[in-house]
């Protein structure tokens, strides 16, 4: 990857497969944006990847499928690199800081595109941080695939959001315990959108494809407008 602009300035959103550098509190963000092929409809996702000390990054295979799964839909996208992952300057912060990048990074895609409904998503750790902002960043819509309830982070002081809102669980997974997401899920109000993977592992090893389907059916219904129709 060639190197990112080593300058202040915030860039222009536009498709690019190379790492752009965006400024934020602890540095430059490293991020890559994605354009809907087809059926474009005014709203952008932003994607957080898993835990920064554990090989985390915006590569990751299930990160680069909830991307996929989301452009399919007709959504822009924008995946990046948590502080001190890839390009991205800083250090790791427990999700405190990670939720600072998440939170700089929506405020740059609303000034970019004022009309879009701002949707977020995240994997493992990632879907902590996008769950623990969709409330304050005021998410239009928020999809968690394995949320680590039981591991470290809190889970129980989060604000729950109120909008279309997906949890994928896989029924095997060797990293989050199922059956604590599945108790925690019950206990909340509004209920959100579970879908339960049988013969799943955390990583989604050969279930792939079935993760897509199930974001797209499970999402489609929660859609912005077409682009350009408002």
């Amino acid at each position: 990857m060639p190197p990112m602009s080593p300058n202040n300035s915030k860039p222009s959103f536009a498709a690019a497969t190379e790492g752009i550098a965006f400024p934020g509190a602890a540095g430059a963000i490293e991020l890559v944006t994605g354009i809907a092929d087809t059926d474009a409809r005014a709203g952008t996702v932003v994607i957080c990847h898993p835990h920064s000390l554990q090989g985390g990054t915006m590569h990751n295979k299930v990160v680069t499928m909830i991307e996929r799964s989301l452009r399919e839909l007709g959504l822009d996208t924008v995946r990046f690199n948590f502080r001190g992952v890839g390009a991205s300057a800083g250090e790791f912060d427990d999700g405190n800081g990670e939720a600072d990048d998440l939170a700089a990074i929506v405020a740059w895609v609303r000034e970019q595109k004022p009309e879009d409904a701002i949707w977020l998503a995240g994997f493992s750790f990632g879907s902590y941080v996008a769950l623990k902002q969709a409330v304050p960043l005021n998410a239009a819509a928020l999809v968690t695939i394995a949320p680590p309830v039981g591991r470290h982070w809190g889970f129980d002081d989060i604000a729950i959001p109120t909008c279309p809102w997906l949890i994928v669980q896989g029924e095997d997974d060797e990293v989050v315990d199922p059956a604590a997401v599945f108790k925690w899920v019950e206990t909340l109000d509004p209920q959100p959108n579970l879908v339960r993977m049988p013969q799943t592992t955390h990583f989604f090893h050969r279930r792939l494809m079935d993760l897509r389907g199930a974001i797209k059916n499970a999402m489609r219904p929660a859609l912005p407008e077409p682009r350009g129709t408002a």
